[in-house]
């Protein structure tokens, strides 16, 4: 019998330090409908085709650990029109450790980063985030 794999047990690899992420989402992949009508159409309704494909950001978080600083000094490389690009690659793994389905993000770069909230009266670990851009999104399974 078979059962849907649990959300729990993936890798990144992102150009930095291999480092576990706690969550990674924006994994999807949308087609923009165009819709026209023809002059010469009898009939009263718009048609439908598929348009230009559009990536959402990925948003990548991870606990902070003593002496490393590789999110800021990749967000640190944008200069004047310039950036540091890099591929991702996302992997959902199952039971062995062998990926089952594989995201890779083509060209991405950092577009935002946010620091950990930080609470007195808290107990959880301090987690920063990064969101990035990228130009194209492909999903291989196996």
């Amino acid at each position: 019998m078979s059962y849907p794999l649990p959300s729990f047990h993936f890798t990144v690899h992102w150009g930095g330090a291999n480092i576990g992420f706690s969550e990674v989402s924006g994994l999807n992949i949308e087609n923009q409908v165009i819709e026209y009508r023809d002059g010469a159409s009898l009939e009263y309704s718009m048609r439908k085709m598929p348009g230009l494909q559009k990536f959402g950001n990925i948003t990548m978080k991870r606990g902070i650990m003593k002496g490393d600083n590789e999110y800021h000094k990749w967000l640190d490389t944008i200069k004047m029109n310039t950036i540091e690009r890099r591929d991702i690659t996302i992997s959902l793994r199952d039971e062995g450790g062998n990926p089952v389905m594989t995201w890779r993000a083509k060209n991405a770069f950092p577009v935002k980063l946010e620091g950990a909230s930080l609470k007195a009266s808290g107990n959880e670990v301090a987690i920063e985030s990064m969101e990035v851009a990228h130009e194209g999104l492909t999903v291989e399974n196996g």
